[in-house]
């Protein structure tokens, strides 16, 4: 097992599921470099035929989503994304972590979507795999040029993010909430900066977050929080409190995750727990496979995401109490207007049957 790398998530390079050849290095006795103690970050375009995602499943409070980047430079070690690296040959070790792809045209792709005579409206979910403010947006600005295109047409939109930088566009979600067509969501598993510099190495520090969560909450535009993911032992304990911190922060709407871990999540978080918390790692699997029915994973519908069990239980009922003392209001993200949308209007020569009169 690799040390940790500084400023980042996972220790390892797993190769990804569908590759066909696994090479094993073996030491010949020969001199080699030291490892190096970083890993840079390489960034490419990835040209998109389309950008909206369209979702089934019944425990998401979404139907369509956009995910402006593959692959998320935040680190963090839980992320269920992580699997979806093997799609394109990477791991979803270190690679999921720096090297990363960016939707150079997807402004471009979703006006020509949203145009589309059988496109049909719901609220579209920014963050729903990998985080669209993630570092690389603040130079990219792949996220704001989808909030441009969504606004003129009155589009609704919902966000999830861990990133500060989303109180730049501060400017265009006002005009969304306006007319009451956006959430922004700010999923904060802990208020340590300790555990977060090693669960989430790149995200912005849960204080920035509150800070960006109140600017948002200050111009008009509706906030909240997802206590996200709880990890037994390591994070439970704040629980009401991040719902405390984020309720002075102007956040009205709460949610909340358990621990989950999908595929190759499982090997990098045992791996990441045996490096950082190696006398808590035996706990924390046990209560996580005590919740998922003696698995590492649960991947069914309707209980993946909450767990079951009597720690989950016990979790719930916490959530639910400290909430409702707090004023919390249901998390309802997916109600937003749909009537308001006006498609944008076609320029393309072919694309039009307008005769002049």
């Amino acid at each position: 097992m690799a040390g940790a790398l500084k400023g980042r998530g996972a220790l390892s390079q797993p190769p990804g599921r569908f590759d066909k050849l696994t090479q094993t290095l073996e030491h010949d006795g020969w001199y080699e470099d030291e490892a190096p103690d970083k890993r840079e970050t390489v960034v490419l375009p990835e040209p998109a035929r389309s950008v909206i995602s369209r979702n089934k499943s019944p425990d998401i409070h979404f139907q369509a989503s956009i995910n402006p980047y593959r692959g998320c430079e935040h680190g963090c070690i839980y992320c269920y994304a992580r699997p979806s690296h093997a799609y394109v040959g990477l791991s979803p070790g270190l690679d999921f972590e720096t090297k990363l792809f960016y939707k150079s045209d997807a402004a471009k792709v979703l006006e020509s979507e949203l145009a589309a005579p059988r496109y049909q409206c719901a609220p579209i979910m920014l963050g729903a795999n990998t985080d669209p403010y993630q570092p690389l947006e603040k130079s990219l600005k792949v996220t704001r040029s989808i909030l441009e295109v969504l606004l003129s047409c009155r589009h609704p939109v919902t966000i999830t993010t861990k990133g500060a930088l989303v109180a730049r566009d501060v400017d265009l979600l006002a005009q969304f909430a306006r007319d009451g067509l956006t959430r922004v969501m700010f999923s904060i598993p802990t208020l340590s900066n300790d555990m977060k510099r090693v669960l989430e190495p790149r995200a912005a520090a849960a204080g920035a977050r509150l800070k960006a969560m109140r600017v948002l909450a200050d111009a008009g535009v509706p906030v909240g929080v997802l206590v996200a993911p709880i990890i037994p032992v390591l994070t439970e304990h704040e629980i009401e409190a991040v719902l405390e911190a984020s309720r002075e922060a102007g956040a009205t709407i709460a949610g909340y995750t358990v621990l989950r871990l999908p595929w190759e999540v499982k090997d990098l978080f045992r791996e990441w727990l045996a490096e950082h918390f190696p006398e808590r790692a035996a706990h924390v699997m046990s209560i996580v496979r005590g919740m998922r029915g003696e698995r590492d994973n649960d991947p069914d519908f309707g209980t993946r995401m909450h767990a079951t069990g009597p720690v989950a239980q016990l979790i719930r009922q916490r959530f639910q109490l400290a909430a409702r003392r707090l004023g919390y209001v249901a998390d309802r993200r997916n109600l937003l207007p749909t009537n308001l949308f006006q498609p944008p209007r076609r320029t393309h020569p072919q694309m039009s049957l307008d005769l002049p009169l």
